[in-house]
This record gives C-alpha cells, structure tokens and sequence, in this order.
C-alpha cells in the first residue's frame, strides 16, 4: 500500500529538495507526477529544474508542451492521470486522498515557515489518516531528514 511522506521543510528550500527526489524517482524507474496550484510558478519550476543538477540531467516537462506523456517527470496543476507511479504534491496543492492508492510512493511537501501551509498539511495529515492510508512525517534537522511520526494504514 502506498505511504504519503508529509516532507516540512524547515532548512532547505523547495528548489534544492525537490531534485534530490525527483531524480530519485527517476532512478527507480518511476514515472512522477509533480502538482501544483500556480501555472506560472509550475513554468519558473521547470526553469530551475533544467538548470538543477550540475552535471546529472533531470528528465521532465510540463503538461502543456508537445509529448508531454513521455517526460518521466511531468509538472502540473491538476491530476495527470496517465498511470504515474509517483506523486509529488508543492504549493499547497490541492489531493483526495483516495487518489494516492494507484501510486507507488506519494509526497507532500510543505513551507515550514508558511502558518497556511503548515495548517493545510495538518488538515491533509488527517484526511489521509482518515482514509485508512499511511502517512509518515518527515522534519529537517540539521539539513537531515528525521521520522517523526507515523499514523494510519489498514
């Protein structure tokens, strides 16, 4: 059964953590979906996601530009819906959380230092809890990410 990672971000910025997992994702095989609310902040993401990396490639696109099915990393606002493996919810993207079951790994990342963002992820903790799902936490220290809690599952 799929776990939802609730990721809150308190050292690093979006920008640096999301390559890290997406090309992890990448590595297993998996083809990501990664959501979000705003189209132009979606755009500016594509931007310094091609940039990320140094030498590594990052193999995404957005959902409106040609072929965009292919891409093994696909930016959206809205739900994919071409048989993605994994999920990655930013920008306080809105999710039903019966929608995680068809995903192999779905993560929910969060501004630490945005009071709405951190309240919405509570409330998305509970309804993804409530729903018989497995929800972890993951906080930073120190650069590092830590277990801090885990609820749910059937």
């Amino acid at each position: 059964m799929v776990e939802i990672g609730f990721y809150h971000l308190t050292d690093t910025a979006l920008e640096a953590v999301l390559p890290v997992m997406l090309t992890r994702a990448v590595e297993r095989g998996w083809r990501s979906e990664l959501r979000g609310r705003d189209p132009a902040f979606m755009e500016t993401l594509n931007r310094t996601l091609w940039k990320a990396g140094g030498d590594g490639f990052l193999p995404h696109g957005l959902v409106t530009e040609p072929h965009a099915e292919r891409q093994p990393v696909l930016l959206t606002t809205g739900p994919a819906g071409d048989g993605r493996d994994a999920l990655f919810l930013i920008d306080r993207a809105p999710y039903e959380p019966a929608e995680m079951v068809g995903f192999t790994r779905a993560a929910v990342l969060f501004d630490g230092h945005d009071d709405a963002a951190v309240g919405e992820a509570r409330e998305a903790w509970r309804a993804t809890v409530s729903a018989g799902l497995t929800a972890i936490y993951w906080a930073q220290d120190d650069g590092r990410w830590v277990k801090k809690a885990a609820a749910g599952g059937a």
